[in-house]
């Protein structure tokens, strides 16, 4: 049966205890809110519907985050991604401070509108997502009875699927700018990127249409320079792939620094190459590719400044390494005419998200058509 006594002047602390059913107890600023609560958890285990929220009533969204993030991220492929999203989640003191129990769907609505004037529809709904998987893993895992409240929004609309391509221009350009950052006598470093694995490393992804964390985790033990193929035991997707080589992306990783030769019993010098074919890191790569983009873009407009030509809008702007990846695949598209070719290249399983990266140039289709 249900209790309710007063506890200060603005408190009502209200009990429902029932046979075979743990004790629930909550404390409300109004009576009537009390009197309400009572009849619905009796109603519920009358009905056999009864949920136990005090496991929910008692956590806070943030503690749950951080326990999320302690626990189960660490084990996911997206680990480091997962991960500063739920940091950017934890500074919302708004949201995250709310008792489970608390985090309505209007409470979600007002923090998708405070990170909307902040970052892109794009970024919010991804942000959403964690959200919602946090909740489902909560309830599922945890014995912390609520309900999704991310279904009852509205989610941002969706960004238009990117088309970036480079012209010839832009890619000169750029590939010069990843040229260079040599040490000089002085000591100081000449124009352009010190890091000597940036330069290869876009070359090859233009090639090959292979994602960043494919590029990185590539290893000297799965690369056949012989029969032009380089196995990627586990991808984004969570499927082993094998990419085909070209003669150029052969040319590429053979033009890449070697370990020093050692001399076998019969006095010839034998290279074997090992680890990782790239020994950098994601963030190296992110911000040496920013660099080399503004470096590119000040090298042309002091060419057009000397040349006495107006500069092309748009030169080089808005551009991510992932653009690489669109590049690759509308080139690739133009080689390899059959679909399941081309998806075995690129390790598309769904073929509506191929379309997403072929951008074929209108003047390009002209020209087939004669």
């Amino acid at each position: 049966m249900g209790q309710i006594t007063k506890r200060g002047e603005y408190q009502w602390r209200a009990k429902v205890r029932r046979k075979g059913f743990p004790e629930q107890s909550r404390t409300f600023t109004y009576r009537e809110d009390a009197e309400k609560w009572v009849r619905m958890v009796e109603s519920e285990q009358e009905t056999t519907g009864f949920i136990d929220r005090r496991e929910a009533d008692k956590t806070t969204l943030a503690a749950v985050l951080q326990r999320y993030r302690r626990e189960v991220t660490p084990s996911k492929k997206s680990a480091a991604i997962e991960s500063v999203k739920i940091d950017v989640l934890l500074r919302d003191q708004a949201l995250v401070g709310l008792k489970m129990t608390a985090v309505t769907s209007a409470e979600v609505a007002k923090w998708r509108d405070r990170r909307l004037k902040e970052v892109t529809g794009g970024t919010v709904n991804r942000e959403i997502d964690v959200l919602s998987t946090v909740f489902n893993h909560a309830r599922r895992e945890w014995d912390i009875h609520v309900e999704n409240p991310i279904r009852s929004i509205k989610r941002p609309e969706k960004a238009r699927a990117r088309d970036r391509r480079f012209s010839s221009e832009e890619e000169s350009y750029l590939l010069a700018a990843l040229t260079g950052g040599e040490r000089l006598v002085d000591g100081t470093f000449s124009k352009g990127a010190r890091n000597p694995w940036l330069l290869p490393l876009v070359k090859l992804a233009i090639e090959t249409a292979m994602r960043r964390g494919e590029l990185l985790s590539l290893t000297w033990e799965n690369v056949d320079l012989e029969r032009q193929t380089a196995h990627l035991p586990d991808t984004k997707n969570g499927d082993s792939r094998t990419v085909p080589l070209s003669t150029r992306a052969v040319a590429i990783l053979k033009a890449l620094p070697t370990p020093e030769a050692d001399e076998d019993v019969e006095g010839e010098a034998e290279v074997q190459r090992t680890g990782a074919v790239f020994p950098t890191t994601a963030l190296a790569l992110r911000k040496g590719f920013a660099r080399a983009i503004e470096r590119a873009q000040e090298q042309y407009r002091a060419d057009c400044k000397q040349a006495k030509r107006r500069p092309i809008p748009g030169f080089l702007e808005d551009v991510h390494f992932h653009d690489t990846r669109h590049e690759a695949a509308s080139r690739l598209a133009e080689k390899l005419t059959n679909v399941l070719e081309l998806s075995a290249m690129t390790g598309h399983r769904d073929l509506r998200m191929l379309k997403r990266y072929y951008h074929p140039r209108a003047e390009d289709l002209a020209k087939k058509l004669g």
